[in-house]
């Protein structure tokens, strides 16, 4: 298993941005499948965004063109840009990894976790 450390949560206001990052350890990331998942308190993990090892990017309908996944190779690093913030994007984010083919919106294609970042949205 990899080793996946988010970071870059916080507090912002309706309409703010915020920038997450997904740390990967190994030596082996530029082969790596990458994705961003969130959970609310009381409701299910959902699918925001992944992005493949040959940079194919998928994103969930929800966040409507707001958000923005990237990857440095050479910093074993993932980003989630975050713009127009809303309310109901309030969640922990997680950051995941997958090998092979899968389909990047099913959680269960994941091999890896992290431990999560806290974002709140006040409106």
């Amino acid at each position: 298993q990899v080793q996946l450390v988010e970071s870059g949560g916080g507090l912002v206001q309706a309409g703010g941005s915020l920038r997450l990052s997904c740390a990967a350890s190994g030596r082996a990331f530029s082969s790596y499948n990458m994705g961003w998942f969130r959970q609310a308190p009381g409701k299910e993990r959902d699918f925001v965004a992944a992005i493949s090892w040959n940079l194919i990017t998928t994103y969930a309908d929800s966040i409507k063109g707001r958000f923005i996944i990237s990857r440095d190779n050479a910093k074993s690093t993932v980003y989630l840009q975050m713009n127009s913030l809303e309310p109901e994007d309030t969640a922990v984010y997680y950051c995941a990894l997958r090998l092979g083919n899968f389909n990047p919106r099913f959680s269960g294609a994941y091999d890896s976790w992290g431990q999560g970042t806290q974002v709140t949205v006040s409106s």
